[in-house]
């Protein structure tokens, strides 16, 4: 091998080293490694957290007259439970859209859905299809 062959190889492994040092934080100041305070703390889904999502986001596209507004109950995930707190919320909401608009029949749900959900403990009750988040 001649000289341009060493060279080359010479600068090869010169910018491998550099950037083997760069991935892992060699000869830089700051440390790279992640500590257990760098990350988020877990979240803790509840079920009424559960039923707030699934009573307002398919009451929301009832009202607005969304294209799958129209599966049933088992289809959408909802328990016996959370349908009745579904069409309660739903018919308050359709006659809030009247009164006052589509923002304001939407904010209903919103509203009603977290506090009816919460006070219902997730509304969880009659329906055998129904499973606590994992």
């Amino acid at each position: 091998m001649g000289s341009v062959g060493i060279s080359a190889r010479r600068a090869g492994i010169g910018c491998t080293l550099a950037l083997l040092a760069a991935m892992t934080g060699c000869g830089g100041t700051g440390s790279s490694e992640i500590t257990p305070s760098d990350s988020p703390a877990p979240h803790r889904t509840t079920p009424a957290d559960v039923c707030t999502s699934l009573v307002s986001y398919w009451a929301k596209e009832a009202l607005r007259g969304g294209k799958w507004a129209g599966i049933d109950w088992e289809q959408k995930g909802l328990s016996n439970e959370q349908y009745e707190l579904h069409e309660q919320i739903l018919a308050a909401a359709r006659a809030e859209q009247r009164e006052r608009g589509a923002a304001a029949g939407e904010a209903l749900i919103s509203r009603e859905s977290r506090a009816r959900c919460e006070a219902a403990k997730g509304a969880t009750g009659s329906s055998e299809n129904w499973r606590p988040p994992s």
